[in-house]
């Protein structure tokens, strides 16, 4: 099936992939051929990519993504999102420094327009520190 992962920047992904899991709203699911149509909301999260039916879980792919739309049909994938990283582009260093800094903004917060924004940002920085961590380990593997 085509899988396609479109951000704000562009195209971050459009090739044939065998399954896709997705944090919905509702859960991660996952699509593989022949999926039944399908449009949901996609929260902040991980999504994980098989290229190939005989792909072991050690070659999964990994996206950290930030809130936006899935549709499903036709054997096709399709997610937009405003931001997307794949594993390799992390750094997890500036990832940690990063998830640091917006902890000391979440409790350093005045108001609830802060800490919103505080907790958006802690959520963004763990997500892609996972990401980073799974990519790390899939390359030691």
């Amino acid at each position: 099936m085509d899988f396609e992962l479109i951000t704000l920047a562009g195209s971050k992904v459009n090739e044939k992939v065998y399954e896709v899991i997705l944090p919905t709203a509702d859960g991660e699911i996952a699509v593989f051929p022949d999926h039944e149509p399908l449009v949901s909301v996609a929260k902040r999260g991980i999504i994980c990519v098989r290229r190939d039916k005989h792909h072991s879980d050690e070659q999964l792919e990994y996206f950290a993504i930030s809130g936006g739309v899935i549709e499903i049909g036709n054997n096709r994938v399709r997610v937009l999102v405003d931001e997307a990283e794949h594993g390799e582009d992390i750094v997890e260093t500036e990832s940690r420094a990063a998830l640091e800094r917006a902890l000391k903004l979440r409790d350093e917060a005045t108001n609830q327009v802060e800490l919103e924004k505080a907790h958006q940002l802690v959520d963004r920085h763990a997500v892609r520190l996972k990401v980073a961590d799974l990519h790390r380990r899939k390359r030691r593997m």
